[in-house]
């Protein structure tokens, strides 16, 4: 007789048991061309959403007079901005059809090594981490600035969209690159150790490397944002504290601009070198920080590992 629903193990049977994070892929094949087609797909998926979604969007916004960057013009309109957001969230789902399709592993395994999505670990992460987070990125604003010529109905766009939206768009890039890009380069090592450190560096170069920076304090910004980001997912387990930073940081950086009217196209696309300046490194320190938090408080138990399959009653396998 099959085992009764109460017990199964409660996570999917092909998670394996007893494993960190990022080597729910790892194999003794390693993999390495698959994976690398898996990253392939991931990011060809991200073009071919802002493409569709934000194209879309731009035909609405041709007729309503404005021409947006995507189509070569200058207008950075509430919904052009929607359009991005939503573009960058269908993330989430594409990860875990990738990681389904290639490796057959639920896609729900994205979130956590339980495969679900823990409120309580995102809840405390938010009222660990936001307070310090939020002036830590809003202290750029107090510095003189250009702005440019916003309409109200034009900023409240803005504002509702950035406020609803960003955070999904911040989750999307998080399954995407700490989620399924971490897991898949972990996975090419045959130690758990050599797979964390592979996981890392491949994750961070990818997320530097997507945001098309030439200058070099916005580019140490990214890698080690990433790079902390990963190993603070390594520790607890899941993607949960990883989505709080990057939404937050994404939120009140874009709510900030919009309320002082700072020209969002150009800020947003203009990455070249000198755009950047020392302030970076202030941010960069903490995000330092805060992933020696975390990994202060798991300590004793080390990083959060997949549930062991609970064995079958004797009658249960009969």
């Amino acid at each position: 007789m099959p085992a009764t629903p109460s017990e199964r193990p409660a996570r999917p049977a092909s998670v394996p048991a007893g494993v960190e994070y990022h080597r729910v892929l790892a194999d003794k094949k390693h993999r390495i061309g698959r994976g690398i087609f898996a990253i392939v797909l991931l990011l060809a998926g991200a073009v071919v959403f802002i493409n569709v979604i934000s194209r879309g969007a731009a035909v609405i916004d041709l007729q309503m007079g404005n021409t947006t960057p995507i189509l070569g013009g200058t207008d950075y309109t509430p919904l052009y901005h929607a359009s991005t957001m939503l573009s960058l969230a269908v993330l989430i789902p594409w990860s875990m059809v990738i990681q389904r399709w290639l490796y057959g592993v639920p896609g729900p395994s994205l979130h956590s090594v339980v495969s679900r999505f823990r409120f309580d670990v995102f809840g405390r992460a938010l009222l660990l981490f936001s307070p310090v987070w939020i002036v830590v990125n809003l202290l750029p604003f107090f510095t003189p600035g250009e702005q440019s010529s916003w309409s109200q109905t034009d900023l409240i766009g803005i504002f509702i969209g950035t406020l609803l939206l960003t955070p999904l768009q911040a989750a999307g890039e998080e399954y995407g690159v700490r989620g399924l890009v971490f897991r898949v380069a972990g996975s090419w090592a045959r130690g758990s150790r050599a797979g964390l450190v592979i996981g890392v560096l491949v994750s961070s170069v990818v997320f530097t490397a997507i945001h098309g920076s030439t200058d070099p304090y916005i580019n140490v910004w990214y890698f080690v944002l990433a790079a902390g980001l990963a190993l603070i997912t390594w520790r607890s387990g899941g993607i949960e504290i990883a989505v709080v930073l990057h939404a937050v940081l994404n939120t009140v950086v874009l709510i900030g601009a919009a309320l002082l009217r700072v020209d969002l196209g150009t800020a947003l696309q203009d990455r070249s070198a000198g755009v950047g300046s020392p302030y970076q490194l202030v941010p960069t320190l903490t995000v330092v920080v805060i992933t020696a938090v975390v990994w202060w408080c798991t300590r004793r138990t080390g990083p959060a590992l997949t549930p062991a399959r609970p064995p079958l009653r004797p009658d249960a396998r009969l």
